[in-house]
């Protein structure tokens, strides 16, 4: 008979341990587990700062854009960087030492190697001009420079430098008497030393008076005034249109204005003061030759119920004695018979005589020029012929 316990005897487990291809199984298993996980809280914990963003493409610039880079790379080549020293002593060696003075801009007038720039660019701030300047160009090549002449009244002056006419990009002249308010100009220069710098602005007004840079200078007329960035540096730089052409020499800032405003002399004066700086070295004042007191010339157009300027004496030679121009006479009865009072030249009113000696002086030597006067209480129109009178 069969031992009952034979029947529920429970079998004892075999030693067998896991084989090495299992082991790696499971190792397999975890790190893919292991990766998965890791992955799943990187993109739930990770901080998007840390990564670098996909780039998008911009597409085409903007009109406005492409048109300020052309202008820009067409003009900056004619925009000079201006370096003044002036002779000093050692005291303690009794050496004679050049003492930089300061910096500005200019920028190539003709393939002569003319730089135009401001008067004031080459005056210490105490008054007295610097000894000796250097124009670097665009292409950072740098020249030492002569005084050809120069404009204290018109904050103008013409450097010359012995450079390959192939280095000299001449820049392109415009015209500022038919600039309008709004328009888009463009200035490039040298603001604090840091050169080839553009700034871009509109005109904001045309006929200011600024007062003169230079110590003791005498107030610039018919400025241009523009929120185009001017600082210091700038000064002597061009202000361009968006043909790319000159209209102004930018010039100065308004003194105590939080910025915004600076000035140009405009390029019709730059055009004609230029030519005669490098011409004869100075510039040739033309006058009208004439005498007038203004305080008589008020008394006797307010009793006539007109303005202008009554003409006193005439000058021998002169322009105005070559036009006819009428003096006042006194006669013998100690009456008098009054001269001509003239009231345009060329188009704009005169009302003093510091007038009269303004508007003549920007007349071009050699040209005629119409006067308008009231001549025996009938307007008249008298032209006159401009030419250099050193009387």
């Amino acid at each position: 008979m069969p031992d009952p316990m034979q029947q529920f005897e429970v079998p004892m487990p075999t030693d067998k341990r896991p084989s090495i291809s299992s082991l790696l199984i499971l190792l397999g298993i975890f790190l893919l587990l292991g990766y998965e996980v890791s992955k799943w809280s990187a993109s739930w914990f990770r901080n998007p700062a840390t990564e670098e963003r996909l780039v998008t493409a911009r597409g085409d610039l903007a009109q406005s854009e492409q048109s300020t880079i052309d202008l820009f790379k067409q003009c900056a080549p004619s925009v000079a960087y201006i370096t003044t020293v002036s002779s000093g002593i050692d005291l303690r060696t009794m050496n004679v030492l050049e003492i930089p003075r300061g910096t500005g801009s200019g920028f190539v007038w003709d393939d002569a190697g003319d730089i135009v720039t401001n008067f004031h660019v080459l005056v210490a701030a105490s008054g007295a001009r610097v000894t000796g300047a250097r124009v670097t160009l665009a292409n950072h090549k740098s020249y030492e420079a002569v005084l050809i002449g120069a404009s204290a009244e018109n904050d103008l002056a013409v450097l010359r430098i012995r450079a390959p006419r192939e280095e000299l990009i001449p820049i392109t002249v415009g015209s500022s008497t038919d600039l309008q308010v709004g328009q888009s100009v463009f200035a490039i220069g040298n603001p604090f030393g840091l050169d080839q710098t553009l700034t871009t602005g509109i005109v904001s007004a045309v006929g200011r008076t600024l007062e003169s840079p230079t110590p003791g200078g005498m107030p610039i007329t018919n400025v241009i005034q523009t929120d185009a960035a001017i600082n210091p540096g700038n000064s002597g730089g061009p202000l361009l249109d968006s043909s790319g052409r000159l209209v102004g020499v930018n010039t100065a800032i308004q003194r105590g204005a939080a910025g915004g405003i600076g000035f140009a002399i405009p390029v019709d004066t730059v055009n004609r003061i230029a030519a005669q700086l490098i011409a004869n070295g100075r510039i040739i004042k033309p006058q009208l030759g004439i005498r007038t007191a203004d305080r008589v010339s008020r008394d006797i157009t307010s009793r006539l119920g007109v303005t202008g300027v009554l003409v006193l004496d005439i000058e021998p030679g002169s322009p105005a004695e070559k036009a006819g121009i009428r003096p006042t006479k006194r006669q013998p009865t100690g009456s008098y018979i009054w001269g001509d009072i003239i009231q345009k030249i060329n188009g704009e009113d005169v009302f003093d005589q510091e007038d009269i000696h303004r508007i003549f002086q920007q007349q071009k030597i050699g040209t005629t020029v119409p006067l308008v006067i009231l001549r025996d209480k009938e307007t008249v129109t008298v032209p006159v012929p401009v030419f250099e009178n050193d009387r």
